[in-house]
């Protein structure tokens, strides 16, 4: 990050930024909810079948899965547990690593994935794309664009 001027936040900036995260955490709170009821998907299982459904043969290492998704192993690892009693996904041991754990989506998982997907897509659309004009999108591009490489975050998707 490039070093600036320290000063603390005008109450305007702080008044932005909390209306940003508390309008980033609404947003986020109401798309699981939806999420949650109309597929029976949480959040989480929801980013972990989408990384391993887009990934080759839907199988990934449980380290590079939590990276990619950026969570912590341990928590990756219990919410694979409940995952795997739920048959979404599958964990078997890595070919010649003893520590590492191969995780792949299940058939049942891809399907379930596929299935939450209608209206996960539809509520981001409700909820998201139809609060902002096309323009106000683009601004909102262009912000987290700038964020993102200010924080050096990999924002290819």
């Amino acid at each position: 990050m490039p070093e600036t001027h320290r000063t603390m936040p005008t109450r305007e900036q702080l008044r932005i930024w909390r209306d940003y995260i508390e309008t980033a955490n609404t947003l986020r709170a109401r798309l699981d909810s939806r999420m949650q009821s109309e597929s029976s998907l949480s959040a989480g299982d929801y980013q972990v079948l989408l990384a391993l459904t887009e990934a080759p043969q839907h199988t990934l290492r449980s380290s590079e899965l939590a990276t990619l998704i950026g969570w912590e192993r341990s928590r990756l690892s219990h919410h694979l547990g409940r995952m795997e009693k739920r048959r979404l996904i599958g964990r078997v041991p890595c070919a010649g690593d003893v520590h590492g754990v191969d995780v792949t989506a299940t058939e049942y998982g891809r399907a379930a994935f596929r299935t939450g997907s209608v209206p996960h897509l539809r509520a981001v659309r409700e909820l998201f794309v139809e609060a902002l004009t096309p323009k106000q999108l683009a601004h909102l591009d262009e912000i987290s664009d700038a964020l993102g490489r200010y924080l050096g975050v990999d924002q290819a998707i």
